[in-house]
């Protein structure tokens, strides 16, 4: 198995594609924090894994949540291998002018706070590893923003810069750092991604934009992360795998 012998946080595991990278790293080997804002859906997807698996009910924007994190995957399995910062939020698809202050400051905190909290308690554990992998879900709105999300987009694109600067920083340390860019995917925020109810002609409407014919699905979200988070992907960092059926091209 690919990542036997590992020990992985996913954050934002209790449903769509976190649930898909905990589950498909268990699969492949890897001993997993299942960490959410949702205490039982986080313990529900542990539970659905088995003993390759525990729950923690995580706000990641908090420093508190995120050390007691960190702390907990140390508890249960000896150490930290690989770390997906995977929580994020956005706003519903409308005009730049209409999203407010407590929005901007919500979306910033979860998408970007976060990664930097994420950073400051995992890297000292990865260290004692001997390295790690770290792994952001950025987007293809960090890449190619469209309008409708400006605040949104805006908050991946500096995930995409933080990625680069974290991997040329910690490749002294032998932490590899590297990220994910879905495109629109079937997860709880599709409503809010098109700003429309989601209907199958409000579909179309989106799935034409993608040269593959279809939304992202957790699986699809998955592999790439067990490719990033697999050691023979040892000589690959700062580097985003748009996962997004030809949408970036």
């Amino acid at each position: 198995m690919r990542l036997e012998g590992k020990v992985a946080i996913v954050t934002g595991a209790a449903s769509g594609f976190g649930r898909g990278i905990a589950e498909a790293f268990a699969r492949e080997g890897a001993r997993v924090v299942v960490a959410d804002l949702d205490t039982k859906g986080a313990a529900a997807v542990a539970s659905t894994i088995g003993t390759a698996a525990v729950p923690f009910t995580c706000d990641v924007s908090r420093k508190a949540d995120v050390e007691g994190l960190i702390t907990a995957a140390v508890k249960a399995f000896g150490g930290l291998d690989i770390l997906v910062n995977n929580a994020g939020v956005t706003h519903k698809n409308q005009s730049l002018m209409t999203v407010t202050e407590a929005e901007f400051d919500r979306i910033y905190a979860v998408n970007v706070k976060s990664i930097y909290l994420t950073t400051l308690a995992a890297v000292p554990e990865m260290e004692r590893r001997g390295g790690g992998s770290i792994i952001n879900t950025a987007s293809t709105a960090g890449l190619r923003p469209r309008p409708g999300l400006t605040w949104y987009n805006g908050s991946k694109g500096a995930v995409l810069t933080l990625t680069k600067s974290m991997a040329a920083e910690l490749a002294a340390k032998r932490i590899r750092v590297n990220a994910i860019n879905p495109v629109i995917g079937e997860t709880g925020m599709i409503t809010e991604f098109m700003g429309m109810p989601d209907t199958p002609e409000n579909r179309a409407r989106f799935i034409a934009g993608i040269p593959l014919g279809r939304f992202s699905k957790p699986s699809d979200i998955a592999n790439a992360a067990v490719f990033l988070a697999d050691p023979a992907s040892e000589f690959i960092t700062g580097i985003a795998i748009e996962v997004d059926g030809g949408r970036c091209i």
